[in-house]
């Protein structure tokens, strides 16, 4: 009997550091809740995960390993930690994620993304442009919403596709415009439907020297000279 008791005590303390992600965070049809879950690392995750949210916790990085063979994954949020660190390939090799939320965490670098992104919020970083991959949206044909704001880059990531909505880019050290950061100026016919809402304020660039820039857009962007 003594070592029967010594057995099941070993098999609970196994349990307790094998615990499935479910009972420690909340599983509903293929969405993992991890929300304020005092979590330092990304925890696994079960094969049938489409959504996941860990905000506001305590992780600094994430690793390849993390996300490995989510294939049906669309939306990772882990906006409101302390991430600083991003493995090269910790997202590039999900087929179906389509959201990326980043915000409020430390990052200097931007990891290559899937080409199926529809929404980045990698807003209040410290992200600079030479931490970003060039052309780093360019084949992104289903991109809709793309906030960089309060951050540290100095020019805007082009080329950017037809599909973009939103461009959120106040409070970063944009200096500059070309003819070409929206339009094409070898097109003058060529209208930019989609993009409509644009933030450029709190940037060292004053956007009244740039009229040509804005030609193919519905709207003018958000800002004011400097």
């Amino acid at each position: 009997c003594f070592w029967q008791v010594e057995l099941e005590k070993v098999a609970l303390a196994e349990d307790s550091v094998w615990m499935p992600t479910c009972l420690l965070c909340v599983c509903i049809s293929g969405s993992v809740y991890c929300d304020d879950a005092d979590l330092t690392q990304v925890p696994p995750l079960p094969k049938e995960t489409t959504h996941f949210y860990a905000r506001f916790n305590k992780l600094t990085e994430v690793k390849s390993k993390d996300f490995l063979n989510l294939n049906q994954l669309k939306r990772i949020d882990l906006t409101g930690n302390q991430i600083s660190a991003l493995d090269e390939d910790a997202f590039r090799s999900l087929p179906q994620l389509q959201d990326l939320l980043l915000a409020d965490n430390s990052l200097q670098v931007l990891p290559e993304l899937p080409d199926t992104m529809r929404h980045i919020d990698v807003r209040n970083n410290r992200l600079r442009s030479a931490g970003m991959h060039r052309e780093a949206f360019k084949e992104m044909k289903d991109l809709q919403f793309l906030y960089l704001s309060d951050n540290q880059l100095d020019y805007i990531p082009v080329p950017l596709p037809d599909s973009l909505r939103v461009l959120h880019l106040q409070n970063n050290n944009i200096q500059s415009l070309n003819q070409d950061t929206f339009c094409n100026s070898h097109d003058i016919n060529y209208v930019r439907k989609a993009l409509e809402d644009i933030r450029l304020d709190s940037n060292p660039v004053d956007i009244s020297r740039y009229t040509q820039a804005y030609v193919c857009l519905p709207r003018l962007p958000v800002g004011s000279p400097y």
